[in-house]
């Protein structure tokens, strides 16, 4: 039976605008929404959003007005006069809070947007997401009203002129209702410690007195701070610490690659669910047990369209060309990868969030995350996925019974073609060359691309087995300890150059 086997008032169900059948109405009436909202901006005007509005086709007609932007484009057209005050550029109003954002592969901080409008439509996604634990079963009640443990970044905010910037977490924090800070660990002064480090030891410290249901966070840093309270308290598992610890919201990157060594952390199993929460919205969530991916947010405050991620939209360093092809929801296709573009409640516009995802259920509007358009190999047309290496990398972890809670993949030259080199994160006996063999022949299995390419032009694969440590260090070092940060799973550029530095001076 369910935990709630409840139906909700009519008028409810209306505000929280929960899923209907429609999922193209439901966008077009929140794109309309948003051009209503926003026609009388700067950004409005120019691109004659009244004129859409009036159109047979508005999402058609705002396809073809209104041009598509990545982030460097978007803050040298629009954004940057937000930043200096002028109101009413891209969204009513002045923008007050921006989300800094630098990603996993870029060093400079990128100023996200956050109006109240988008934090209204991220907590009417997240109540909609709490009102699918309606269908779970054998859920344990009694954990649901206990503390939720953010293991985040920090919540304090750097005052601007005119405007506040940080983590979004602390913005959001900033604007909580007054009834979930009892709930809400580890506390506004813990939280707001930008010592990672230090907030981790006040977490240890105070994780006795706490009575902790739900935690919240990136795999590897609430992974690492579990640790550290089994191992300051000399108990066996987080249960003894934390008997009614039932559920893991986590996002950002996969989970299975952490849920071996994750696993050995607990006396009990845990109700594991994924969210999709970028700085700009909350994009999609878990839908139940049983669901193949993450439900788009499609009624609230977010406009979704889709990039086919091939070669006739992105470059081989995965740069947008200057006119994709771009296709609305309910013109994609199951089992392709596409980039996503976004336009939100924060004057948000027709914006590549970096991210590329692969539909599994079309008519749910189910997604999982398979990259980032940055982070994809294609040497030789290979066209290997993050989502085909971490199904490699559980496989073959699960077969050779070892934990890998980190990897990292870069391309290299090699006798005048092109080598893969995986780095591994491994504290468990292993044989590199055995486990270089295995993923690689899981690679072959998963991906047709990759095995054309291993017999012609990509000639050898390449794998080093490091501890977790050393990734962690180089985060550390990288100052992107913590919070959202989390290991790229493909190496380029700079970063590379950066990672090959480190770990030439940690060979003893």
């Amino acid at each position: 039976m369910a935990i709630f086997d409840i139906k909700l008032p009519s008028r409810l169900a209306k505000t929280l605008k929960l899923p209907e059948n429609n999922i193209k109405d439901q966008q077009l009436r929140v794109l309309k929404r948003l051009l209503r909202k926003a026609r009388f901006t700067e950004f409005g005007q120019k691109f004659r959003f009244d004129e859409i509005l009036m159109s047979k086709d508005p999402a058609r007609r705002f396809q073809q007005l209104v041009p598509v932007y990545d982030y460097n484009k978007i803050y040298k057209e629009w954004w940057h006069k937000s930043l200096e005050n002028i109101p009413d550029v891209c969204w009513p109003g002045k923008i007050k809070y921006y989300a800094l954002s630098s990603g996993t592969s870029e060093s400079a901080s990128k100023y996200i947007p956050i109006t109240n409008d988008l934090l209204h439509g991220n907590k009417m996604a997240m109540i909609k997401h709490l009102f699918t634990l309606r269908h779970y079963h054998s859920l344990p009640v009694k954990s649901i009203g206990k503390g939720w443990l953010t293991i985040g970044g920090s919540t304090a905010l750097e005052k601007q002129q005119g405007y506040y910037a940080g983590d979004l977490s602390g913005i959001t924090q900033k604007k909580a209702p007054f009834w979930f800070q009892p709930f809400y660990k580890p506390g506004k002064k813990i939280a707001k410690n930008k010592n990672w480090d230090k907030k981790i030891d006040e977490i240890v410290e105070k994780a006795p007195e706490w009575d902790i249901g739900f935690i919240v966070g990136v795999p590897a840093w609430v992974q690492l701070t579990l640790e550290k309270i089994i191992e300051r308290y000399n108990v066996k598992t987080i249960h003894d610490i934390w008997p009614n610890l039932a559920f893991f919201v986590h996002g950002g990157v996969a989970f299975e690659p952490y849920k071996r060594g994750f696993e050995k952390l607990l006396a009990k199993p845990l109700f594991y669910i994924e969210t999709y929460l970028a700085s700009e919205g909350f994009i999609a969530y878990q839908n139940g047990q049983s669901a193949k991916g993450m439900r788009l947010v499609t009624s609230e405050h977010i406009f979704h369209e889709f990039i086919p991620f091939d070669e006739n939209n992105f470059d081989l360093d995965g740069n947008m060309v200057e006119k994709p092809q771009v296709l609305l929801l309910d013109e994609v296709e199951e089992g392709k990868n596409y980039a996503l573009l976004l336009s939100t409640s924060a004057g948000t516009w027709r914006y590549l969030i970096g991210d590329t995802v692969k539909f599994v259920d079309k008519d749910k509007a189910e997604i999982i995350i398979t990259g980032r358009t940055k982070h994809f190999l294609s040497l030789v047309g290979e066209h290997l996925s993050v989502d085909n290496m971490n199904k490699a990398v559980k496989q073959v972890g699960e077969e050779m019974n070892i934990s890998i809670p980190e990897f990292t993949v870069a391309g290299v030259p090699y006798n005048n073609f092109f080598a893969h080199h995986w780095y591994v994160a491994c504290d468990d006996s292993v044989d590199a060359n055995i486990l270089r063999g295995k993923i690689d022949e899981k690679l072959k299995q998963l991906n047709d691309d990759y095995a054309v390419e291993r017999t012609s032009a990509l000639k050898e694969v390449f794998l080093d087995v490091l501890s977790e440590e050393d990734f962690m260090e180089f985060m550390r070092q990288k100052g992107k300890i913590g919070g959202q940060h989390k290991f790229p799973r493909v190496l380029k550029g700079e970063m590379l150059e950066e990672w090959q530095k480190f770990l030439q001076g940690r060979v003893v």
